[in-house]
């Protein structure tokens, strides 16, 4: 185990004692808003999900030109199922001791996930991460909401304005995912309990409320070792989505808009079905405070997403077959300037005192976060990254029999039809 792995792990293990200590307990991520694989909470500024060997690969191998584009590659770990004190069973993550190979996950299946989910499950309920989540309600009323949330494709809830955190739903298509690895689990349960997840870079952690877009880049979305039904099926979406027309579709959203106190989600069912003008709708809800378009992102994320298209415009062989896109930014409104207080001698005096805890304010949700500056210090105003890795490919990757030649032309066509469609939002802002 490498230093660094070493350090983050000792920052988060478990506090209890027995089989568990020594581990870090795994959470859903709640701000998971697209894909289907299970991500999950390992820190506050790390996440992990379950390693792909050619997305591993990936991390382990990019070049540097792409590498500030992506999220830090932080390691793996070991993830078994195992009891707590009370009975209750939950994800563990552990430093890797045994040979990789013996615990290794095999290719992703159609949904890709690992073949040979490896666990150990007894006849207990599946897991109380999400029961402790949700136990304001009886289970019953519970479970019939979490159904109707989990057919929505758009749900809106109305905040109270003021300490908007506390307030914060979890983002149902994460915790849907959650349930589903959790009983992908219990169904090949006679498996051995131990199977690898890679641990990434928590992009949220310093928002307050982490405003949330994926976008699905390209205009082809299946791999080269696709089968013949998977291609179709993904060409089919493509053709039916904006991903054939303009090369990128949404792919999920969470959004709070801080003048009306609404918080939004949208999932991918409902982004396929947009055409070209409810695309650009969806962007300009994105970008909205509730009221007026917040013109100040649109200028950083443009500047991002031109440095990007240069840096894969000169990527040779690269194709980031059903990756996506993330755009971040902190949807809490902007905290009111510190006041000055009268000093004993009656004059008035900067709070110098209190500088450091000024300078920090709740992460997402609960951590400890960086003040937005726009001088260039502190978090950034918004952030834009590329993730999922799972079908790429490049010259690098000796055992792929097809070996593409130039930029990844699709992928590139829809970061240059977004930049269009962002740079016009600007233009009609400013009118």
């Amino acid at each position: 185990m490498s230093p660094a792995l070493e350090a983050l792990m000792e920052g988060c293990r478990y506090p209890g004692k027995g089989p568990l200590k020594g581990g870090v307990m795994l959470e859903p991520f709640v701000h998971q808003v697209g894909g289907h694989s299970c991500v999950l909470r390992f820190g506050e500024q790390t996440i992990c999900k379950p390693l792909i060997p050619r997305e591993h690969q990936f991390y382990k191998s990019l070049p540097p030109e792409i590498r500030r584009f992506t999220p830090q590659y932080k390691g793996v770990v070991s993830v078994s199922f195992e009891e707590d004190e009370e009975g209750n069973l939950c994800l563990i993550a552990y430093p890797l001791h045994s040979d990789p190979s013996d615990i290794e996950n095999k290719e992703p299946l159609a949904d890709g996930e690992p073949k040979n989910k490896l666990l150990k499950w007894n006849k207990k309920k599946p897991s109380t991460l999400l029961e402790n989540e949700r136990s304001r309600q009886s289970r019953k009323e519970e479970k019939s909401k979490s159904n109707r949330e989990d057919k929505a494709e758009v749900l809106y809830y109305s905040l109270e304005k003021g300490n908007v955190v506390p307030q914060i739903k979890h983002n149902p298509w994460s915790l849907q995912c959650h349930q589903q690895h959790l009983q992908r689990m219990k169904e090949n349960s006679k498996h051995r309990n131990q199977h690898k997840f890679i641990l990434l870079e928590n992009l949220t952690w310093r928002y307050r409320v982490p405003c949330v877009l994926d976008l699905k880049m390209g205009t082809r979305q299946h791999g080269d070792d696709a089968t013949e039904e998977k291609k179709a099926n993904q060409i089919r979406k493509c053709q039916q989505s904006t991903s054939s027309s303009i090369g990128v579709r949404l792919c999920g959203m969470q959004v709070y808009h801080s003048v009306t106190g609404q918080l939004i989600f949208m999932n991918k069912y409902h982004g396929r079905k947009l055409s070209l003008t409810g695309f650009k709708e969806a962007l300009c809800q994105f970008f909205s405070d509730g009221q007026v378009l917040r013109k100040e992102l649109l200028s950083p994320v443009l500047q991002r997403l031109k440095e990007m298209r240069a840096v894969l415009e000169a990527c040779e062989s690269y194709r980031f077959f059903s990756s996506s896109l993330l755009i971040i930014y902190d949807g809490a409104p902007p905290p009111a300037p510190a006041r000055p207080r009268p000093s004993r001698g009656g004059e008035e005096e900067d709070e110098e005192d209190d500088e450091d805890e000024d300078d920090e304010e709740e992460g997402a949700y609960g951590g400890r976060s960086q003040r937005r500056d726009s001088s260039g210090s502190g978090s950034p105003l918004v952030d834009v990254r590329m993730i999922d890795f799972a079908h790429t490919t490049c010259r690098d990757y000796g055992e792929d029999v097809v070996v593409h030649e130039g930029g990844d032309s699709g992928y590139i066509f829809g970061l240059q039809n977004l930049i269009s469609i962002l740079s016009q939002l600007e233009e009609h802002s400013n009118d």
